[in-house]
């Protein structure tokens, strides 16, 4: 073989080779996390089990950018616009708290850029016209965890509930929500009180809520900053039964709390109580699954409902993007659409919090399997049969 031949092969091998790297271009997610700040409980864990997703996605390179908010909705749309026009990603996952996610709906959709949000509230997707078309959820929705929660306190004599929720969208949501089925189970609301996610008192609210005399206080926070309430409550001699939502499932609340959350209620899903789950719940496997490996890779405890969602939306991508391909390539505005289209297209996918199936008018897709009961028993949160 001549040197010319050599150099013409070696050069045409070159070639191919930048041809076949550009036929399979890189699909960007950019993520948005609180990772810092009042939410950050949530949000670590969160990027905890983001940092244990494959390097491909539905046989795509992937690159992950993961920005911090602070907990600052006014940050979180800085990071979005900032993935979408200096980042160029395909989809946005996050935020994972309810105002920075509301913010976030119109960098999306002025840049037709799907986001899956890991919130709890379904304010984001609801109604699904507008901007909220770009949207989606991985976490269940307040409704369906006050539609279990309201069950299981009907079911065990509660008559009359005092609410304390977040003075923000978090607490408009559950406030609303738990209302509509309060009424349905006849149990009455006989005081509402809020409070901020960073107050360092609030034994006024406490007091009012007290003096109702209620049969069970709900309390309508995530993470951390609920432990306060709670913790106020017991200080002033409260025996009802005290209730709060999915959003406190995290090893810090009960840390933080101790003895003084113990016996807490809650609604939930299913990777927070895997172990303790019926032999026949859909999800079983896969929550254990990820809890397994959760687990071994930070720890025994170390698993939140917040981690299961972010280790959903993997799948939920695999699935999605497998179909979009076939109407554009990654970094382009074809592919963008699609990828919105395909996300709607969810059918009995399995994930460790539910089984997903969306549509055009449903941007969450979980059912009643995707929301159980729990109660924290020996500091472990553990599954509560109706």
């Amino acid at each position: 073989m001549t040197l010319s031949k050599f150099t013409r092969r070696l050069v045409a091998g070159v070639a191919l080779s930048v041809l076949a790297a550009a036929a399979q271009a890189q699909l960007k997610v950019g993520i948005d996390l609180s990772s810092t700040g009042p939410a950050a409980a949530i949000g670590i864990t969160s990027k905890n089990a983001m940092l244990m997703w494959p390097k491909t996605i539905a046989g795509q390179n992937a690159e992950y950018i993961i920005l911090d908010d602070g907990s600052d909705p006014g940050a979180a749309v800085r990071n979005i616009r900032k993935l979408i026009s200096e980042d160029h990603v395909d989809v946005i996952v996050g935020p994972n708290i309810t105002p920075a996610a509301l913010a976030a709906l119109d960098p999306v959709a002025e840049s037709e850029t799907p986001m899956i949000t890991l919130i709890g509230s379904a304010s984001v997707v609801e109604p699904q016209e507008g901007k909220k078309v770009w949207a989606f959820k991985m976490a269940q929705t307040d409704r369906a965890m006050a539609d279990v929660m309201t069950r299981y306190m009907a079911n065990h004599g509660v008559k009359t509930v005092g609410f304390i929720g977040f003075a923000d969208s978090y607490g408009d949501s559950w406030l609303n929500e738990f209302t509509k089925f309060a009424d349905l189970r006849h149990i009455r609301i006989v005081a509402s009180e809020r409070f901020n996610r960073t107050d360092a008192s609030v034994t006024g609210q406490i007091l009012k809520l007290m003096a109702a005399k209620p049969d069970a206080v709900l309390i309508a926070g995530a993470g951390t900053p609920t432990v306060l309430p709670q913790r106020t409550l017991v200080e002033r001699g409260y025996k009802g039964a005290i209730y709060q939502t999915h959003g406190i499932a995290t090893p810090e609340f009960i840390k933080l709390g101790g003895k003084d959350v113990e016996g807490t209620l809650f609604p939930t899903q299913p990777v927070v109580v895997a172990r303790t789950l019926p032999a026949d719940h859909p999800s079983k496997k896969a929550a254990l699954a990820f809890v397994s490996a959760y687990e071994d890779k930070y720890g025994k405890g170390s698993v939140t409902q917040f981690a299961g969602d972010a280790a959903g939306v993997y799948p939920r991508l695999q699935d999605a993007v497998a179909r979009a391909l076939k109407a554009g390539k990654p970094g382009t505005k074809e592919f963008r659409v699609a990828l919105r289209t395909e996300l709607e297209r969810a059918h009995e996918l399995v994930v460790p919090n539910g089984v997903v199936n969306t549509s055009a008018t449903d941007h969450v897709g979980l059912d009643q399997r995707a929301s159980v009961m729990g109660v924290i028993k020996n500091g472990q949160f553990t599954y509560l049969a109706q």
